[in-house]
């Protein structure tokens, strides 16, 4: 993955970011650009991170989430799980623990190298109260301690518009199964 943008890039993520947020009012009602630029120009090494969400098809957007007042959140707003970051397991001990068929990575490993974090339940759930997302995918979610250690972990999607959350092993993965990603500045 890329370790420092070249000034056109720089240059074409601000314009893509920019058009997205101004597209997408409804997401950060209460921020306006200034804002964002202000944050993102004083966090420059978080640009790679930002670049490698919109690089792998996660359409990252502001997203005014409750709980982080004061905080610039960019979340992967793409409509279905972003096509970059699917068909993995949940985390490098379910990726270690597969016999055959290994996938490429696994979801939490993948996050940590773009630096960003994965969703919770609560965060997703907020997501899909500002509109439906994955309706044909879906998303794993940082899973609860208690679960992974009995080798399981868990997944969202939206159908028959409703939020559900599943579980699955750890192991598993599906090619319509990614994960959503956050970025605090």
């Amino acid at each position: 993955m890329t370790s420092q943008l070249d000034t056109t890039q720089k240059d074409n993520l601000l314009k893509t970011l920019k058009s997205r947020f101004e597209k997408n009012i409804r997401r950060h009602p209460n921020i306006k650009w200034e804002q964002v630029e202000k944050k993102i120009n004083a966090a420059n090494e978080k640009l790679t991170a930002l670049w490698q969400m919109e690089d792998t098809g996660g359409e990252p957007d502001v997203v005014e989430f409750p709980e982080m007042k004061g905080k610039i959140a960019f979340c992967d707003c793409s409509a279905e799980s972003p096509k970059g970051r699917r068909s993995l397991c949940y985390d490098d001990a379910a990726l270690k623990a597969r016999k055959e068929h290994k996938p490429k990575n696994s979801a939490l490993t993948m996050a940590q190298e773009m630096g960003i974090q994965m969703l919770d339940e609560t965060q997703y759930r907020f997501l899909q109260s500002l509109e439906k997302f994955d309706q044909k995918t879906s998303s794993w979610i940082i899973t609860p301690a208690p679960i992974r250690q009995l080798d399981g972990a868990l997944f969202c999607d939206n159908r028959y518009d409703h939020v559900f959350t599943y579980h699955n092993g750890a192991v598993s993965y599906y090619a319509a199964r990614g994960f959503r990603g956050l970025l605090l500045l």
